[in-house]
């Protein structure tokens, strides 16, 4: 129902000072309070009470080309808190971050570039961020010296991760190396869409075996939510991992707080660009829930968004 005018608070029309902080910024794009400003300052008011409350168990999931686009750090910042119990990404994600912890780099490209020079010249694009395509060959080398310690017993795609990440180097910052540190539950469903999945691949195809069990992280991902006394998510972008942790919502009482930030929409009927209050009729999402949408690039929002959170939590 609507309220009367008299009963709603003004859209303030902020200023912004100089040196201003960003959870300063946040807070001014907060009194606006509408659209994409009002979006942003409320997801970092979700986020933070989320990680105040210590009943709350937090699932982060992150898809899209994060690594290429400079998140890496702001990732591993965020897995670094403990306030992550379980985090599910994509493969190319991993794949990503195994080629900056081996010492490769992406490099500030050009959208506007001729695709089939890059490809003589073994660049790979991912929009306006490159890729030297000799990371795959240092990627099999790791692959070569580790495969057979990696994969000495029987496991779940979650323990093969983790045992990657303990095999990482040291002395570089990783998304796999904090989640082992951490011990931080860590998914990828969809391992084998990525650099690291063809890895695994072309060691399978000189007859090495493996033994994984695939269905055995969905068994704890679901053990999580039904355990949980409270449940919190946080989406950056879709796909497999926002639906994995969606579903697993329906073992849960219901999500108590909700953030999602994608660029996708909702009409086609896709889970990527499906507005969080439409989890609430599946049984993902409490009724009573703290949630918002914030329809942004993911490498706006996110330094914005846990700039704020963290001058917070401090």
């Amino acid at each position: 129902m609507t309220k009367d005018l008299q009963d709603l608070n003004k859209v303030e029309q902020f200023s912004i000072d100089a040196g201003i902080s960003a959870d300063e910024l946040v807070r001014k794009m907060g009194k606006s309070g509408v659209m994409g400003a009002g979006r942003i300052s409320t997801a970092t008011d979700i986020i933070t009470t989320m990680f105040k409350d210590k009943d709350c168990t937090v699932f982060l999931g992150a898809a899209g080309a994060l690594v290429p686009g400079g998140m890496r750090n702001i990732l591993i910042d965020v897995l670094n808190t403990g306030k992550i119990k379980v985090f599910v990404t994509t493969g190319a994600m991993l794949t990503h971050d195994l080629v900056e912890a081996l010492g490769y780099h992406h490099y500030k490209g050009s959208a506007r570039v001729d695709d089939a020079e890059l490809q003589k010249k073994g660049i790979d694009r991912m929009f306006d961020s490159f890729m030297p395509n000799n990371v795959y060959e240092g990627m099999e080398d790791f692959f070569t010296k580790h495969f057979d310690e990696i994969f000495k017993e029987k496991m779940s795609i979650k323990q093969f991760i983790h045992q990657l990440g303990s095999m990482v180097p040291k002395d570089k910052p990783s998304i796999l190396r904090s989640c082992f540190e951490k011990n931080i539950d860590i998914y990828c469903p969809a391992i084998s869409d990525s650099g690291i999945g063809l890895m695994i691949w072309g060691h399978l195809a000189k007859n090495k075996k493996v033994d994984v069990q695939v269905f055995d992280d969905l068994k704890d991902i679901l053990n999580t939510a039904w355990d949980a006394k409270k449940s919190g998510f946080i989406y950056l972008g879709g796909g497999v991992p926002k639906n994995f942790i969606q579903q697993a919502m329906q073992f849960s009482k219901g999500a108590a707080y909700g953030v999602q930030v994608t660029m996708d929409r909702p009409e086609p009927g896709g889970s990527s660009g499906a507005e969080l209050r439409e989890g609430i009729s599946w049984g993902k999402l409490n009724e009573k829930a703290n949630f918002t949408d914030v329809i942004c690039d993911v490498t706006i929002a996110l330094p914005l968004i846990w700039s704020a959170v963290k001058t917070r939590m401090k």
